[in-house]
């Protein structure tokens, strides 16, 4: 099957192959510790601010400006996500939901690829062209706004 997609490993160098399994176990291994860091947090009820239980201080564009910055809530999202809150992720910071999938994702696919030596993540690379990263931005742009917009 992935001979007829042009995924197969026929005709390139172990080393490139070995090379692809470590880069993806070290994704795996990177979202893990990601999501293992959120699931590990307290989602802070305000919908904003757990990242301080990292030791971070707080939001300097909030204590400038007063309202949320594009990123304001994301690591709250992350920690409902992984407490498996995922209505309260979105309603916290609906982009901080979706990249919290994505990681989880990430580390799946990842693990995938470190254990079978797949292609498939030169599939998901390719992804990153300009109209997907375009409409990345304007999803993350639409996600500020609804925190702006829900913001007390």
């Amino acid at each position: 099957m992935s001979q007829a997609v042009g995924l197969s490993n026929a005709g390139l160098s172990p080393r490139r192959v070995g090379l692809t399994r470590m880069l993806a176990l070290l994704t795996a291994l990177s979202a893990l510790a990601l999501l293992g860091v959120a699931s590990r947090l307290t989602p802070d009820a305000a919908g904003a601010g757990t990242h301080m239980q990292l030791g971070l201080p707080n939001c300097g564009w909030m204590m400038t400006m007063g309202k949320p910055c594009p990123t304001c809530g994301m690591t709250t999202a992350f920690a409902h996500a992984t407490h498996g809150q995922f209505a309260r992720a979105i309603a916290v910071q609906p982009m901080g939901a979706v990249l919290s999938l994505a990681t989880a994702a990430a580390f799946w696919i990842g693990l995938y690829i470190a254990a079978t030596g797949s292609r498939i993540g030169e599939v998901c690379g390719n992804l990153a062209r300009p109209r997907v990263l375009w409409v990345v931005t304007g999803a993350g742009a639409t996600a500020w706004a609804y925190k702006l917009y829900t913001w007390p």
